[in-house]
């Protein structure tokens, strides 16, 4: 069945909300008999903390002690990740930028005494790629240092880095005093919900990096003291053993258990999930991989707009031009109960208007789709082009462009 979607503009000062998709087949958007609330899958857990995400259509699927903090352990070292991430796309670093590992840091986080490591040798020069290598595959914690030292000076600088960031994309309620999520006195805390938003970021912000970084099965780096290669195998429960399975860390304090930030994608649709408090690195593992196959099996999406469509125009005060178009950044789909009827309605949602410079890609509005019987589910639009600072002549065009709208 054809899907038919609108193209909006949306005025100066608005709150948008514009319908601007059809009904799915079998149910129409006005079927009073759809608006009921659904049946959702049962799913019987006993972690106490517990979270699944669809990253495709924003849907919760289930939810239990999502805003308590905890203390994350290595999960600390995604929230590391990213930041290194943003500064390589942003051009402040390179992948093969080398730092040099002091004796004084070899001392701190040297695998006797600093927990898990990459095995990295007092006055080794190692490149930002393979730091970052180190630092997910085997949760190396001398490589979250070594990358904090290298690119703020300093491992508090750079965790004041960490926590301006993480407050930028929206992580309320969670506060970092390491760069490797090493036990600090209970300085670090982190709750699921905000740990969901940092893999969602990470996972759109940062693809290629997500590809490249999380789902590398074994690391060898290093030698032993008889001369043979260290290798390693990733510490993710799930990974080869999951189909999709593709990131991102384990965790594991006493105060919080065994704990996991995960995600998988099938057939185009991926999940990501937490789960904490967890008895034993099997249990860990066991719900891990429990959660996802209900998350797939229970649950469907389909495709409401394709990756890349144009879904509306929002106004822009002193720019080159006065308005941009938004598109999404991925497949848009509705998530449901395998099997759902029902139609849905989906609105454009943006504070408008933006004010110039607007950057390509910079998250500028939202659709948001609500399936009858079930609570809305919302994913970010993106700015379809970059929008600088205008001119008298550009802001004068602008004026008569709200007038007349040509």
């Amino acid at each position: 069945m054809r899907r038919n979607h609108a193209i909006i503009r949306v005025g100066a000062g608005a709150l948008a909300a514009l319908a601007i998709v059809a009904a799915l087949p079998a149910a129409s958007a006005g079927d009073k008999r759809s608006a009921a609330p659904v049946s959702r899958p049962l799913y019987i857990t006993q972690a106490p903390i517990v979270m699944l995400k669809d990253l495709d259509s924003g849907a919760i699927l289930f939810s239990r002690g999502a805003d308590k903090r905890f203390a994350p352990a290595s999960m600390a070292k995604v929230m590391t990740a990213y930041v290194v991430l943003d500064l390589i796309d942003k051009g402040e670093l390179t992948r093969d930028q080398r730092f040099t590992m002091t004796e004084a840091l070899w001392k701190k986080w040297n695998g006797s005494t600093g927990g898990s490591t990459m095995f990295l040798r007092a006055g080794e020069k190692v490149s930002v790629d393979e730091l970052l290598k180190g630092l997910i595959t085997v949760s190396g914690n001398d490589a979250a240092a070594l990358l904090a030292v290298g690119i703020d000076g300093s491992e508090a600088a750079f965790v004041k880095r960490m926590n301006n960031v993480a407050a930028d994309i929206g992580m309320a309620s969670s506060r970092f005093g390491t760069p490797n999520g090493w036990p600090d006195g209970g300085v670090t805390k982190v709750s699921a919900a905000d740990l969901i938003t940092l893999a969602d970021r990470l996972i759109r912000d940062h693809p290629a990096g997500y590809a490249r970084y999380f789902s590398i099965p074994r690391l060898q780096h290093g030698t032993s003291p008889d001369g043979k290669p260290i290798v390693q195998r990733n510490r993710n429960p799930i990974l080869g053993r999951f189909v999709g399975a593709d990131g991102l860390k384990t965790g594991h304090t006493a105060e919080a258990g065994f704990c996991f930030l995960g995600s998988a994608k099938r057939e185009g649709r991926r999940l990501i999930m937490v789960v904490a408090g967890m008895g034993s690195e099997t249990a860990r593992r066991d719900e891990a991989e429990r959660l996802m196959r209900w998350g797939f099996d229970e649950w469907e999406g389909r495709e409401i707009v394709p990756a890349g469509a144009s879904i509306g125009r929002l106004d822009v005060n002193g720019g080159r031009t006065p308005a941009v178009s938004t598109r999404t950044g991925m497949a848009v789909r509705m998530t449901v109960p395998r099997g759902h009827v029902g139609g849905y309605r989906a609105v454009l949602r943006s504070r408008a208007p933006l004010v110039a410079p607007v950057a390509r890609g910079a998250r500028v509005a939202e659709l948001v789709v609500t399936p009858a019987g079930l609570p809305p589910q919302t994913t970010p639009l993106i700015a379809a082009t970059d929008v600088g600072t205008g001119g008298w002549w550009e802001r004068t065009r602008t004026g008569l462009y709200r007038l007349t709208g040509l």
